[in-house]
C-alpha cells in the first residue's frame, strides 16, 4: 500500500486510490456527531449558495456549517460538535458547508473512493481501508481554511498513517500536544464563542466511534456521506460519552 500526504483543494483534486480528506477542527468531527446523534444523510456542499439551493428541495433538510469559523446566516447550526450533541437530529438531512472539509471531499474527484478523516472515528477508517487492501491511499490535510496547514490535521494524517502501516502511535499525547498548538487557542478565547472549549474536547475523543464515513452520490446524484459500521475494538462505553457530556457542559 503506497501513502501519499497531501494539502488543501489542489491535494485533493490530485488524490488517487482511497482518498481521506483530514479535517480535524472541526467538520469531520462534527460529521460523525451528526450520524451519531441519529440523522440520515449528510450533504458534503462546497459552495454556500449551492447549500441555500439544495436545502429547500431535501425532506427534514437543515443546514450546518460556517465561514471563518463563525456559523453562516440563515443556518440551523454551527460547525460545532457542542451544538450537535445538544440539538434532536433524528432522520434529519443535514447540508454541510465549511470552509476547508467539504472543499476537499467535492474536489477529490479523481479518488476511486472518499472517506473523512477525524481522530474520533481514525481507527474505524483505518480499518475500512486496510480490509479493503487498496494500492494507494491519499490522506488530504485541509489545514486552516484550506490555505495553512495546521498541527491537528498534520498529527492526525500521521496518525493514519501509523495506523495503515501497523506501527505504533502513543495516542495518550494527541491531546496535551494539540492543547499547546496555536491552531488550539480559538477554543480557549472567551472572545470566540462560536468555538466552546468543549469543541476542543469532542473533536480529540479519540476512537470514540466505530464508523466510517465515506462518500457516494445518490439517486439525484448528489454528494453525500454514509455511515459504514466496521468491527474495530474501542473502549468500553465510548458511544455512550455522547450522553454524559451534555450534563457536563
Amino acid at each position: 500500500m503506497k501513502i501519499e500526504i497531501v494539502n488543501f483543494v489542489d491535494g485533493a483534486r490530485g488524490a488517487e486510490g482511497i482518498a481521506v480528506v483530514i479535517d480535524v477542527f472541526r467538520a469531520f468531527s462534527v460529521a460523525c456527531y451528526c450520524f451519531s446523534k441519529g440523522v440520515s444523510k449528510i450533504y458534503p456542499v462546497g459552495d454556500v449558495d449551492d447549500a441555500y439551493d439544495l436545502v429547500k428541495n431535501i425532506d427534514d433538510g437543515i443546514l450546518i456549517g460556517e465561514r471563518k469559523g463563525k456559523m453562516l446566516p440563515d443556518f440551523d447550526y454551527g460547525n460545532s460538535p457542542t451544538e450537535i450533541m445538544a440539538a434532536n437530529l433524528l432522520g434529519k438531512k443535514v447540508v454541510h458547508t465549511t470552509h476547508a472539509g467539504t472543499q476537499g471531499i467535492v474536489n477529490a474527484v479523481n479518488a476511486d473512493e472518499v472517506l473523512t478523516g477525524a481522530f474520533v472515528n481514525a481507527k474505524a477508517t483505518a480499518k475500512y481501508i486496510k480490509d479493503r487492501s487498496p494500492d494507494k491511499v491519499t490522506l488530504v490535510k485541509m489545514g486552516l481554511e484550506a490555505k495553512s496547514q495546521s498541527d491537528e490535521d498534520d498529527l492526525c494524517a500521521e496518525y493514519f498513517k501509523m495506523l495503515l502501516k501497523n506501527q505504533p502511535f502513543d495516542e495518550t499525547t494527541i491531546v496535551e500536544t494539540l492543547r499547546k498548538s496555536p491552531y488550539s487557542q480559538r477554543f480557549f478565547d472567551p472572545d470566540k464563542p462560536w468555538c466552546p472549549s468543549s469543541d476542543f474536547d469532542l473533536c480529540l475523543d479519540v476512537n470514540r466511534f466505530s464508523f466510517a464515513l465515506r462518500s457516494v452520490r445518490d439517486e439525484t446524484g448528489n454528494l453525500n456521506l454514509e455511515k459504514v459500521n466496521v468491527q474495530v475494538t474501542i473502549p468500553f462505553g465510548e458511544e455512550e460519552k455522547a450522553k454524559d457530556v451534555m450534563h457536563q457542559l
